[in-house]
């Protein structure tokens, strides 16, 4: 066991003299007595055999507690000139008792607690072979005032030389301190790209998260890792991805300094984010997931995390890795990532929500539901279009669970809104949430939100993907049925709409869309309580459906034809067609309105080149008629009819599209 030297008694001397205007001068012309050799055979006395050595601890107690005076102002760039005046002070054997009596008292005294630090870093650089000789004065300096430790030692040492290994090694080594340093380090990693605190001597240099990390990946590098660690891992799993994230988006000119310096002082040769990721793969393997390090190396995914772009899709790659090892594992990440995605996490919402979505099934919806709903629908109206694809993602992952169903119905005002958003893979997924929650939903829908959704799904009658037509009618059928009866009134205007576009769209080339048309079509004719509109729809006559529409108001044909006017740009050749031919149906209806035959027909006359001779062919001849019926010559238009329906019916080209045909007896 160790032997120290006899201790004084609280140092109180040294504040004495420190007090007294005499003890400089006594300081002065204090001198060590000589030890004189005792004769042969004299007495020994004691008292003369202790004296010099009670006044080289009296004059090294005063060296030591002036150093540590003058390294305990701001700033710690002086440090090194006053490190040199007292270099005697790190190679006298009386140092570390000393400094166990200056504990004791500077503890109470917190803004000495840096500089006793720094002199404990000093002495361990001076004194290579005797580095366990002042643990217990650094892990009371620890238990007192941790923060003022971890933070000077980081200042000190950001590059983690040998003397703040041993350091780190032992504060991590006792239980009740290394609980708190490591959430201390967890601090200063999930902060980029440096962590601002003030330790008790007024200091308010920022530390830098890379150096956090350099002191993680020391400790990892040990035999045995201390449990702590493996406590925190889920925590310092999720720093680490956080870091690999910020250090390959920005990299601070001062981080880059401080990184140059520790690629010197630890020979590495790579950049901060790898360094990041290799510190990450440190800890994997530790914790025995070696197979998934593996894993993610054979589909070169580590690579794939460092690009910004990139960074997304390989930590939801992680994350499935890390699913197929543990699924405990992975609901002790997913309570971090909740609790950093309850804050502002700006940039790395994308790859949280990312690893989030792959995971989610490893959560007890029942113990979070309430915070996942929060992160969800807060992130829902972020401006980020990745985010919301992200967000979209998770609620049709959770669509089933009972308690999520209600909340997520409070959240139909901002799922409406996505529903004009302009990318389709948000569209789609919006409407399919939506779909899900009114197949499960039999209750009656409120009319205002049941008025914003119909307005916002009829466009998407039209849309690019076949799936979102299909969906968004479905959707309408369902508004139409369960909507409350004060609502009914209002929705007609959106139902009267619908119907054009709902005609043409089921001569759609998709079998689907077409099929979904004709049923949305029969609940339109059923919600408007028309006999001779349901007529129709029942025997499948969707253009006597058509020529109802055009009779039975003769002040809403106008805005039906302008309705048509789109369908002429329509990429599909048979709604062009069925385009046309509704204009030719029209076409008498406003015989009594030139200007509006004018705008017909001049429309018409940019389709006579269609790309299709079929639909050419057919807008030319119906452009012939409606330009007769402008000229007054109904009587030539009525001869024309029977000479125009035969030539329509005897062109082979368009034997397939036999419906075309432009008048009411075709269907007779």
């Amino acid at each position: 066991m160790e032997q120290r030297p006899p201790r004084v008694p609280k140092l109180a001397w040294v504040m004495e003299e420190e007090e007294s205007p005499e003890s400089s001068s006594a300081e002065k012309t204090e001198e060590v007595v000589p030890v004189q050799q005792p004769q042969e055979g004299a007495a020994t006395d004691p008292t003369q055999e202790q004296e010099p050595t009670v006044g080289r601890f009296h004059r090294t107690a005063r060296l030591i507690y002036n150093f540590i005076k003058s390294i305990r102002p701001k700033g710690t760039s002086s440090t090194g000139t006053r490190v040199i005046a007292y270099s005697d002070v790190f190679k006298h054997e009386f140092s570390p008792a000393l400094l166990d009596l200056i504990v004791e008292m500077g503890v109470s005294k917190p803004d000495q607690v840096p500089a006793m630090v720094r002199y404990i870093h000093q002495w361990l650089l001076a004194n290579e072979s005797a580095e366990h000789r002042l643990d217990r004065s650094l892990l009371n300096l620890t238990e007192a005032q941790p923060t003022d430790v971890v933070m000077t030692l980081l200042r000190v040492a950001p590059s983690c030389d040998r003397a703040a290994v041993i350091m780190w090694k032992t504060i991590m080594s006792l239980p009740k301190t290394a609980e708190v340093v490591q959430q201390l380090l967890l601090d200063v990693l999930g902060s980029w790209p440096e962590y601002s605190t003030c330790t008790s001597d007024g200091d308010r240099t920022g530390v830098f998260a890379l150096a956090a990390t350099v002191v993680m990946w020391k400790i990892l590098q040990e035999p045995c890792c201390p449990r702590v660690v493996i406590v925190f891992f889920p925590r310092l799993f999720v720093h680490l991805l956080f870091q690999v994230f910020f250090s390959t988006l920005d990299m601070p000119e001062e981080v880059d300094k401080f990184w140059k310096k520790c690629q010197e002082e630890h020979g590495l040769a790579t950049s901060p984010n790898r360094f990041a990721v290799q510190t990450l793969k440190s800890l994997l393997c530790q914790m025995q997931y070696e197979g998934v390090v593996v894993s993610m190396e054979r589909k070169r995914a580590w690579d794939t995390l460092l690009c910004a772009d990139t960074h997304h899709y390989a930590v939801g790659l992680l994350a499935r890795e890390l699913r197929n090892a543990s699924m405990h594992l992975c609901k002790s990440i997913l309570c971090c990532l909740l609790e950093m995605l309850s804050t502002e996490m700006p940039y790395w919402d994308y790859p949280a929500l990312a690893f989030l979505v792959e995971v989610l099934d490893c959560l007890d919806l029942n113990e979070c539901t309430d915070r996942i709903m929060d992160v969800l629908s807060r992130h829902l109206k972020c401006e980020c279009t990745e985010i919301r694809r992200q967000v979209l993602r998770a609620l049709l992952l959770l669509r089933d669970h009972p308690l999520l169903t209600e909340r997520m119905w409070n959240m139909s005002e901002s799922l409406v809104e996505l529903l004009q958003d302009n990318d389709s893979d948000v569209v789609r997924m919006t409407i399919m949430l939506l779909s899900y929650l009114f197949l499960d939903n039999s209750a009656p829908i409120a009319s205002p939100i049941a008025l914003q959704l119909a307005e916002a799904v009829l466009p998407l009658f039209d849309h690019d993907d076949m799936q979102v037509q299909v969906l968004s009618m479905f959707v309408f059928r369902t508004l139409m049925t369960f909507i409350v009866e004060e609502g009914k009134r209002p929705l007609k205007i959106h139902v009267r709409r619908s119907q054009l576009p709902l005609v043409f769209h089921c001569h759609d080339e998709n079998r689907c869309v077409a099929e979904a048309s004709r049923t949305t079509l029969r609940c339109v004719a059923k919600f408007r309580n028309r006999p001779e509109l349901e007529k129709p729809m029942k025997k499948e006559k969707v253009w006597k459906f058509a020529e109802c529409l055009l009779t039975e108001d003769d002040t809403r044909v106008a805005n039906y034809l302008r309705q048509a006017l789109q369908y002429l740009q329509s990429p599909q050749e048979s709604l062009r067609a069925a385009a046309i031919r509704f204009i030719g149906l029209a076409g008498r209806t406003v015989r009594r309105h030139p200007q509006d035959l004018e705008v017909l027909c001049r429309a018409l006359e940019h389709t006579t080149d269609d790309r299709s001779g079929a639909v050419s062919d057919l807008a030319l001849e119906t452009l012939y008629v409606l330009r007769a019926i402008q000229s007054g010559r109904y009587s030539i238009f009525q001869r024309l009819q029977h000479r125009f329906r035969r030539a329509w019916r005897t062109r082979p080209h368009l034997s397939g599209l036999n419906w075309l045909s432009c008048w009411r007896s075709a269907e007779s």
